[in-house]
C-alpha cells in the first residue's frame, strides 16, 4: 500500500488548496502502464469520497489537457525567449557552492531536472531568474509563480480547470519534493475564483504578499499523515 494525495482548490478556505491523502495499491515499474494504474487506483479512492471528477497533471495522464498542463511542456517567457517552465525553475536554483546554472534554460526539461550540479552544489539558498532573488519562504512560492504565471495568459482556457474536483499529479512523492504542479493548478483555479490573479502577479513581491496573506504553507512530508475518509 501506498498513500498520495490529490490538490482540491479551496477559494473558500484561508488554505487556498486544500491536500488531501488517499490509500491505494501502488504498482510499481517505470513502464506507462503501471503508472495508468495508479492513477487509476487513486481517482478511484478520491471519488469513493466524493471529489471527482479529477484530473492527472503530468506527462502520464490520459487526458490532452493534463499532459499540457506539465511542468515539461509549459513556456514561460524571459529575456531569452520562451523556455521550459523546468528549465527556468532548475537552472533558477542557487546554492551556497553555485548556481544559477543558466545553461539549463536550453536544455530539455529532463536532461535539466537530472543535470548532477544541482545535487552537488550543497544547500539550496534561493532561486535567481529574470534579475529577481526568490526566498525559499514561502516554500513553493518561485515554482507557483512560475505554473501561475503560464496559465493567466491562458486564461479563458483555463477557466475549464474549474470543472475539476481537484487535480494529482502521479509522478509526485510528498516525502521526496515539495514542489507539484497538481498544487500550483489547484492555487490558480483558486486565485481565479477569488479574482487574486492580477493582484497576485503583479509582481514577484506582490505574489509573495498574498501568499503570506493566507494560511497557504505547503511542507515537504516527513512522517505519516493522516489520510483521508469519509464523504464529502
Amino acid at each position: 500500500m501506498a498513500e498520495r494525495p490529490i490538490f482540491v482548490p479551496a477559494p473558500e478556505s484561508n488554505e487556498l488548496v486544500k491536500e488531501l491523502f488517499f490509500p491505494l495499491t501502488w504498482h510499481s515499474g517505470f513502464a506507462l502502464v503501471q503508472k495508468e494504474k495508479n492513477i487509476k487506483a487513486l481517482h478511484e479512492a478520491a471519488a469513493a469520497a466524493g471529489f471527482s471528477p479529477l484530473l492527472e497533471i503530468s506527462s502520464k495522464s490520459d487526458k490532452k489537457r493534463g499532459r499540457h498542463l506539465s511542468a515539461f511542456y509549459m513556456k514561460v517567457k524571459t529575456h531569452w525567449g520562451e523556455i521550459p517552465l523546468e528549465c527556468a525553475f532548475q537552472g533558477s536554483k542557487v546554492f551556497d557552492r553555485g548556481g544559477p546554472f543558466i545553461d539549463l534554460y536550453g536544455k530539455e526539461a529532463r536532461e535539466a531536472k537530472r543535470d548532477p550540479r544541482l545535487k552537488e552544489s550543497g544547500q539550496l539558498k534561493g532561486f535567481l531568474f529574470d534579475g529577481v532573488l526568490w526566498p525559499l519562504e514561502p516554500k513553493t512560492a518561485f515554482y507557483d509563480w512560475l505554473y501561475v504565471g503560464f496559465l493567466k495568459d491562458w486564461r479563458d482556457w483555463a477557466q475549464k480547470l474549474c470543472a475539476y474536483a481537484g487535480f494529482t499529479d502521479i509522478e509526485f512523492n510528498p516525502y521526496r519534493s515539495i514542489n507539484c504542479q497538481a498544487r500550483s493548478c489547484a492555487l490558480f483555479v483558486t486565485l481565479m475564483k477569488r479574482n487574486l490573479l492580477d493582484d497576485a502577479l503583479n509582481s514577484p513581491s506582490d505574489f509573495i504578499r498574498v501568499l503570506s496573506s493566507f494560511n497557504y504553507h505547503p511542507e515537504l512530508r516527513t512522517q505519516e499523515v493522516t489520510l483521508f475518509s469519509g464523504a464529502r
